[in-house]
Formats: structure tokens, sequence, C-alpha cells
């Protein structure tokens, strides 16, 4: 049996560019997975291994490797930075236990960073920080130190301080033990010195070590009031104290260093060690029912419980489909059979193996605590609960956002037809905010997608991996429609043939409902006008409705519909009929009850140098864009603000075209909000024009 204690599920997440690929280099080199470190700018990444991440130098799919460090085996996930791909980073947090936060020295807290944290709060793992970059122009530790604490709400607590600023960085002073590891120029890992800590940092030193142990002894009542007597407590003491307090959330250890220069990496993954959780210290998972409602039991972190394990990401690569599985209880064999609980259909277990990026190690038994990948998989997605067949259970599911964009493509010749369908399904398995539907009038596929670049990226991978010549339409944004008004009305479907007839009829209120409610239906009808078996006929009829709303067929979003009363025939009526009333209802109703178009307004973050921040905001501004903050920083400006998505597709080029090249942004998904009236009308038009072109 292996030791669980010894285990570290970890992920590492920031920013893009903040050097989360790199840092991941730096660790398989040092506990000797690689000999020879790859450089993203070099496209020669390990966990980069795919086309589209090695031309562009960012991380699009979450890699998985395992490594071992001081008799400790680390899995580690390196996760996606941009934006459109933080679904990745999202699923990656569900399944760890413990994170890395890497953060620019220079950059510092940016957009991606907040997400991703958020992310991280949501799932309650464990995190350490590490301010990377710090060889960088413009790179300051204790400034990224404050922004934690300013941007983040989080509390820092600084383990190591940085020995020189920008080019001459050389090295770190461990804060707990005051000793100073300096690297020579070779820029080889083990090429350090441990020395005396140097005389200009001596006061500095000494001020967080005292806040370090002040801040560590709150977790233990005993080592509080012996420090608040004058007695210092030993190392060890301090180190579970640090670790108690980084499983509770009530800071996370940071330190700093460059992984390109391979400067500070070893005291990281010694607090992987020291600080992160083992599988058994986490909350266990909490089991649901089959409608996703919480049942009160857990999965226990134990070999000797049931089989339950989660399966979290599906890949597919040059040796076939691949499931990524976390074991939370029991052991997995090879040539088990496994239920899944999704399904309700059981499946052998073929080849397992342990993954390094995209190299693989066979093994024929994992158990509770491990990250495996399944190979050939058939009826697995993400999100299944796989589990022993005599002990069904279901693990709490994931949730993923709303697609916001679209495009339509479509083969250019016939034989891509079929290769594109199968390709299309791969991808929808491995990438569960990546949607597909075919336009129904027209034939056409249309792909849905977070943003312009995972679509771009999509149809990149459809051509090159997959050999789909594809002729791809414009963007389309995923407008969507709701009501201004409240209406009571009353309708009666009512239907006399020979034989048994329909009759059903329903008094109902429609009214606005709260922003991101959706659609709701409740019934206050007494007295058994309307019988209570008919009522969820009446809500499918309103639901299946939703999906076109009166203005340009857009689905309908925020709708209240109370039924109050209505009448029903002993022998005519029925649920189907029930449903038609419904059906009609909406029809008569929704275009009396103030149709308006809603667009998506996104949440955009913009970077900027100094000079060019006039001409940014004027942008965001003609834009129809909102600016929300500004924040000065050390080489620029970000500036935040809310912008209808509509008006930012081909953002990238103006952006830099405007700053030199040298201004990024971010954007994601924020809210819906109703559309000034000439955009609806030209919205409405084009979309009717559109569909009747199509028909």
């Amino acid at each position: 049996m292996t030791d669980l204690a010894a285990y570290r599920n970890i992920g590492i997440f920031a920013h893009v560019d903040a050097g989360k690929t790199t840092t991941t280099e730096r660790i398989l080199k040092l506990t000797g997975k690689i000999h020879k470190t790859g450089e993203v700018h070099d496209g020669a990444a390990t966990t980069d291994f795919m086309e589209q991440e090695q031309e562009r130098g960012i991380t699009i799919q979450s890699a998985a490797t395992t490594c071992f460090w001081q008799e400790h085996r680390l899995n580690i996930i390196d996760t996606p930075g941009h934006v459109d791909f933080t679904v990745e980073v999202y699923r990656s947090l569900k399944v760890l236990d413990g994170g890395v936060g890497v953060f620019c020295g220079s950059g510092g807290v940016e957009p991606q960073s907040e997400t991703n944290w958020r992310y991280a709060n949501d799932s309650e793992v464990a995190r350490i920080i590490f301010v990377n970059k710090l060889d960088r122009i413009g790179a300051d530790f204790l400034r990224v130190v404050a922004q934690i604490k300013k941007v983040l709400g989080a509390r820092p607590l600084v383990l190591t301080l940085p020995i020189g600023r920008e080019d001459e960085f050389c090295g770190v002073v461990d804060v707990l033990t005051k000793k100073a590891y300096i690297w020579d120029d070779s820029g080889l890992p083990e090429n350090f010195q441990i020395e005396a800590v140097p005389a200009d940092m001596i006061e500095l030193v000494e001020q967080y070590h005292e806040q370090l142990i002040e801040t560590a002894v709150e977790q233990d009542d005993d080592l509080l009031m012996a420090y608040m007597e004058g007695e210092e407590p030993a190392v060890e003491e301090i180190k579970r104290c640090i670790r108690k307090g980084t499983r509770n959330l009530d800071f996370f250890p940071t330190l700093c260093g460059s992984a390109f220069k391979n400067k500070g990496v070893q005291l990281v993954l010694d607090a992987v060690v020291d600080y992160l959780p083992s599988p058994t210290e986490v909350e266990p998972q909490p089991l649901t029912d089959e409608a996703g409602e919480p049942t009160g039991a857990v999965a226990t972190v134990d070999p000797a419980e049931p089989l339950r394990a989660l399966a979290f990401k599906i890949m597919d690569d040059r040796f076939g489909a691949l499931t990524f599985i976390r074991i939370y209880s029991g052991v997995l064999e090879k040539g088990m059979t496994v239920l899944n609980s999704a399904t309700g259909k059981t499946e052998r277990i073929g080849r397992m193996v342990e993954m390094h990026a995209d190299d693989r190690n066979e093994i024929a038994r994992a158990q509770a605590g491990d990250i495996v990948a399944v190979v050939g998989m058939k009826n697995v997605q993400t999100g299944h609960t796989l589990c022993a067949p005599d002990n069904p259970c279901t693990l709490e599911a994931m949730v993923f956002p709303d697609p916001v964009i679209s495009i339509a493509v479509a083969p250019k010749d016939k034989s891509g037809s079929e290769k594109m369908g199968i390709a299309i399904g791969k991808m929808i398995a491995e990438d569960p905010s990546f949607r597909v539907e075919t336009d129904e009038d027209s034939g056409e596929t249309i792909l849905k997608g977070m943003g312009e670049l995972h679509l771009d990226i999509k149809v990149d991978i459809l051509k090159r991996t997959y050999g789909v010549d594809l002729q791809v339409g414009e963007p389309q944004v995923a407008y969507r429609e709701t009501i201004t008004r409240t209406i009571e009305d009353t309708y009666l479907h009512k239907k006399q043939t020979g034989g048994a007839g329909q009759f059903g009829k329903i008094d109902y209120r429609i009214k606005p409902n709260e922003p991101g409610t959706g659609f709701t239906f409740k019934s206050t009808v007494a007295g058994g006008n309307v019988p209570k078996e008919f009522f969820p006929a009446i809500e499918k009829g309103f639901a299946v409705m939703m999906e076109e709303g009166p203005l340009a067929g857009f689905p309908m979003l925020d709708v209240d519909i109370e039924l109050f009363d209505g009448a029903y025939h002993a022998v005519d009526s029925s649920a189907v009929a029930f449903e038609l009333a419904a059906k009609g209802a909406y029809r008569q109703s929704m275009p009396k009850a103030g149709p308006q178009l809603i667009e998506p307004i996104m949440k955009v973050d913009v970077f900027t140098p100094d000079e060019h921040v006039g001409d940014v905001i004027g942008d965001l501004n003609r834009r129809r864009g909102m600016i929300r903050d500004q924040e000065p920083g050390t080489t620029g400006v970000r500036v935040k603000a809310e912008v209808p998505l509509a008006e930012m597709f081909g953002y990238i080029g103006h952006l830099r075209t405007m700053t030199s090249g040298r201004g990024q942004f971010s954007m994601e998904f924020s809210h819906y909000l109703p559309c000034p009236q000439q955009v609806a009308e030209k919205v409405i038009e084009e979309t009717r024009e559109r569909r009747a072109a199509k028909k």
C-alpha cells in the first residue's frame, strides 16, 4: 500500500505569460523527470505538446504529469492561463488538493489571476504563491505581495525574500531559517550556496521573520501563549502551524524566484511538500443523488472503501482516447468492471497509464488519491462518476458556463462532412465549454465557444489535426430575449373531433424575473380547478417555447410564469391538452409582455502603457463600453470596463495598433443587458433576413 500522506495532487495556475509552464518545466528538471529543459518561447516545453500551443506560446489543455520530490509523489497539472480556456482551470481545480498560484513579478495580479483565484476559493483549494520573473525589468516582489492583499483579498505569508533586483536578482532568503540561497551565473538549478543573510537585508528579514511567527502561532493557542512569554517555537512547530493555516485557507505561503533562471524553484517544491495537504487532509468529496442534490454522504479517501472516481478530462491523442480520472476512494485495477452512474452502464478497465505530459507509463493498479488516465473508455464524459457496480454513487458534478459566441462552419467538399462529424464528436467530449448544433433551416454547423481565440483554435484543430478544410462564417453573438411588463391572460385549448376531444384552460400571470434567474414556473391554483398532475405538462409547454423568443427567435431569459386558475374537463383533459394550451398561451401573450432584446456584456481588462491610456479609453467608449476602474502599475495602466461582446470582435488587432504592439487584454462573460433601440432593431432585421434567406 502506498502511503497517502506522501501524495500531493497539485495544479499550477496563473495569468497568461506569468510563467506557469516554465515553472512546471523546472520542477520536472529538478525532480529528474526530464534531462533537457524545454522553453515555452522555443515551442519546446514538455507540457505544451499541441502544435497550437507551441506556435502561440500559450497553454490550451491542462497537461498532467507525475514526479517525485523528497520521497513524496507529486501529481502536477499545468493549466492554461488564457480566459477562453478557464474551463480547463475550473475542472482541474475540482480534482486537486492544492495549488501553486504563479504571479509575474512585474505584471503582478493580472485579470486572469483574479478569475483563477476566485475558482480556487470556490473549490476551497489550499494554495501557495510563487512570485516569478523577479529577474525582469520592473519586477518588485513586495509590490506584488501588496497587490495580492488588495486585489485578491488574500493574506500572503512571506516565506522568502529576493536578494537583488531585476537583472541583479541572484537568490532568495528563507525567512523562517534566516538562510540565504545564492545561485551562480551558470543557470543550473543545483549550483547554489547557502550563506548568511546579506548585511543590507538583516533588518528586513528580521521584520518578516517576526511577522511569519506571529501569523503561524495563531494556529496553536499553547504556542501562542509561549511565544507571548518570549519563547520562540522550534522550526518544526512553526512548519506544523503554517501547514494547518494553509489547509484552512487562513493564509497563503508566498515564495519568490525566477523559474526561467532556475532560481528559487527548490524552495517552492519544499513548500509543496511541507504545507500543501495530502489527499486524506482535504474535505472529502460530497456524494449526490441522481438529481444532483447532496445526500450527506462523502467519498472518504481510503483504499479500503468502495471505488469512487471522477472523470475530469477527456483527451484524444495519437494513442487513442484517454480519460483522466481522479480516484477518491477504493482501488482501480486493470480488467476491473466499473459502473458509470451517469449512464447506468458498466465499462471494463483496459489499459491504465500514469501520464508524463504526452508520454505514458503503463500501470496495473491505482488507488485512492491517484490521478491516472484510462485508455479507450467508450461512454464516459467529463464529470461522470465511476464506481463499484455493487455500490452505486454520484460525486458532485461539474457545472460549465454557457458559450457566448458562435460561428457557422461548412466543409469545403463532401468528403470533409463525415470527417468533420467524427472530429467534432471527439472535440465536444474533450471540452465541455465547446458546443455544436445544426441549424435546421440551413443545415449549417454552428460552433459555440467562450471567445474568439477559443473558436479560432477549434477551427485550427479541425484543419490541422483532423484534415477538415472549412469555410468559416462571421462570428455571431449569443443574443437573448426577455420581457419588461407583467400581464395576466387566459387561454383555452379546445378540440372536438370524433372520439376523445382535447380540453385545457389556463389563467396565468407572466412577469419579468430577476436578471440571471432564467425561467421559473409556479402554481397557485386553489380548489382543484386544474388537477396537480397537469402542472408538469403546463410547465413543459412553456419551457419548450422559451427556446424561441417573439422578436427574433433568440432564447428567452428571466421570465416568471404563475398559473393561478383554469378549468379542466373530466373526459377530454389530458397532459397533452394542457401542454398545447401552454404553448398557445406563450404565442398569444409573449408579444404583449414588452419583449426586449438583451446582449452579453463582457468584463474587459486591458493593460496599456501609460502614454496610450487616453486612446484605449476613448476606443472602449466608442464601443459602448462603461469604464469601471483604472489601476496604475509600474509598467502601465490596467483599465477595467464592461463592453458588449458585439463590439469586441477583432479587438486585439486594434489594441495592438493603438499601443504599438504592447497592449494586452482579456475578457470574460459578465451578464446580459438590454440592447439600445437602434442596435436591437438592426439585429432583429438582420436575423430575420438571414433566416428568410436560408429558407
